[in-house]
């Protein structure tokens, strides 16, 4: 190869090698342009974005802000608040004034203001209660004797009845709720016809005849045939009380028999299974699960009972009180209430504190 030919190629090697150089520079640079524009643009995109969202967020409430648990507390006491005034206003505020006046004399206003005079005499009304007034010791007694008859009469019936309609038989549905029914239609009226004071109710004539269909002497006819009727005249006088009117058991048993058919439905079935695995009668039974099992409702039916049977408005110490309003001895009738009241108390606590040794509670 000739000289001229070689120095020709060369020029050609290099500009090629500088054209490639270039092409290499200008792709640099355009790459270059587009990092920087890029770079350039995004603070100002950001920018923008803030702005749009800074517009969009709600503004905050000027002042302070109620936490969310604190809103609800008082979302709750608005709801509530009625219940509240109503309670203070009708309840709080009488129990209150009744305590003032059983430590007073009342007299109506005679100015035509209304109201009543209130002369403070101390514990004068509770004296005069035990002292003075003829019927009201004899009636304290004559109701506490009643009730101390009649509360476990009317729980072993009830536990009875509630046994028998927690079985599987047909008329279930209508047997519960001819027990529970005089539970609904317990009203003064009603009650007032049925037990033949038509006239303190305002009713007249036949209350004998319709009284007499709701009671049975079947219990003294069978002690008269058995001839052992009269060998106690106090025995008698016992038997009769508990036994004579069956319609008032009936009827003071509806809410104790739903207390305890709930809860012998609470029982476990495989508390029944492992009894019969293990050979346990229907008596055994009956002592070592379901009355165990059912002994806090034995407590509550109790307390039930027992305070049903001392605000009974048909009991004698009731009587005395009601009509001591009638004659505007608002003070001694205040005085009789509040003194009734602690003996109710009273006898409900020693009663509950003999009973709550007995009752067997389940844990866990």
């Amino acid at each position: 190869m000739s000289k001229a030919s070689k120095d020709r190629k060369d020029r050609n090697d290099l500009k090629e090698k500088n054209d490639l150089n270039e092409q290499i520079e200008k792709a640099s640079a355009d790459v270059l342009d587009e990092t920087t524009d890029v770079v350039d643009e995004a603070p100002a995109e950001a920018v923008k974005a803030a702005a749009e969202a800074a517009v969009a967020a709600p503004k905050k409430p000027k002042g302070r802000s109620i936490p969310y648990e604190k809103r609800k507390s008082l979302y709750g006491l608005g709801f509530i608040s009625l219940w509240i005034i109503g309670t203070i206003y009708f309840f709080i505020m009488p129990v209150v004034e009744s305590i003032i006046y059983s430590f007073c004399n009342t007299l109506p206003n005679t100015d035509g203001s209304g109201g009543m005079h209130l002369e403070f005499i101390g514990l004068d009304n509770y004296i005069n209660a035990f002292t003075v007034h003829k019927t009201y010791s004899l009636s304290l007694v004559e109701v506490l004797q009643n009730t101390f008859l009649k509360t476990p009469l009317i729980l072993v019936f009830s536990i009875f009845i509630a046994i028998i309609l927690n079985q599987k038989f047909k008329g279930r549905v209508f047997a519960r709720a001819v027990f529970f029914l005089p539970v609904i239609i317990a009203t003064g009226p009603v009650i007032d016809i049925i037990n033949g004071n038509m006239s303190s109710g305002g009713y007249s004539g036949g209350s004998e005849q319709f009284n007499s269909l709701f009671e049975t002497d079947l219990v003294g006819d069978l002690l008269t045939y058995l001839g052992i009727y009269n060998i106690s005249d106090k025995l008698t006088e016992i038997i009769n009380t508990l036994t004579s009117d069956i319609f008032n058991l009936v009827w003071n048993s509806g809410i104790q028999i739903l207390l305890f058919l709930a809860a012998l439905q609470n029982i476990s079935p495989s508390a029944k299974e492992a009894a019969q695995m293990e050979g346990a009668t229907a008596w055994e039974y009956f002592w070592k699960i379901t009355l165990p099992s059912i002994s806090p409702m034995i407590v509550a039916s109790l307390v039930y009972t027992v305070v049903d049977s001392f605000v009974a408005p048909d009991n004698s110490v009731m009587e005395i009180l009601l009509n001591k309003s009638s004659s505007w001895e608002f003070g001694y009738q205040a005085a009789m209430l509040w003194a009734y009241f602690l003996i109710v108390a009273a006898f409900l606590g020693i009663i509950l504190a003999i009973v709550n040794k007995f009752v067997y509670y389940e844990v866990g």
